[in-house]
């Protein structure tokens, strides 16, 4: 099933849909609805092709809510994880999205490399597991940086942005944007 709601946050309105079944399968977002269909199409067409079955449903359910908290910092992002599926991860990229949620919280980055070194991997590898990421906002892949500026951003950098800057992150949300 997917759900969708839009929200006004911050004087903008975020679009957030969610693939779900008894859980969390899949969550993605934009700032322009016009933008919204392409990501869903792109992160069913992920999950299909890690064998994660998705009901195009549409249907309600509380899950856009906990994201638009989960933004707004009425919820730590932490809490939220019990609610994802993890079907369709790689181990790598389970443990990487846990540590990072469990490790980096709001209005704190931290770059590719320092990941890295948590994890005992590359920073290309975290790059990676960022880009692929399912369940951006709850596993706050945004918080990841370069260690020269913002980094890059799956779809768009504005959003990236946007998210650091509601959580207060004033560094890097003022240093170079690549």
């Amino acid at each position: 099933m997917i759900s969708v709601e839009k929200f006004r946050i911050w004087g903008r309105t975020v679009w957030i849909a969610v693939l779900h079944n008894e859980r969390v399968d899949g969550i993605t977002f934009s700032l322009e609805k016009r933008l919204l269909d392409e990501n869903i199409r792109r992160l069913t067409g992920f999950l299909q092709r890690r064998g994660v079955p998705v009901d195009p449903t549409p249907g309600e359910s509380e899950y856009p809510g906990i994201v638009r908290d989960v933004i707004e910092g009425k919820l730590d992002n932490e809490d939220v994880l019990k609610l994802l599926s993890f079907r369709g991860l790689t181990p790598f990229e389970r443990k990487v999205y846990e540590w990072l949620t469990k490790s980096v919280k709001r209005g704190k980055v931290i770059s590719y490399g320092e990941l890295a070194r948590a994890i005992g991997t590359s920073p290309r590898a975290i790059g990676g597991a960022m880009k692929r990421n399912p369940y951006p906002i709850v596993v706050p892949c945004h918080r990841v940086v370069s260690k020269n500026g913002l980094g890059y951003y799956t779809p768009r950098l504005d959003e990236k942005l946007f998210l650091l800057e509601i959580e207060g992150v004033k560094t890097w949300t003022n240093s170079r944007r690549t």
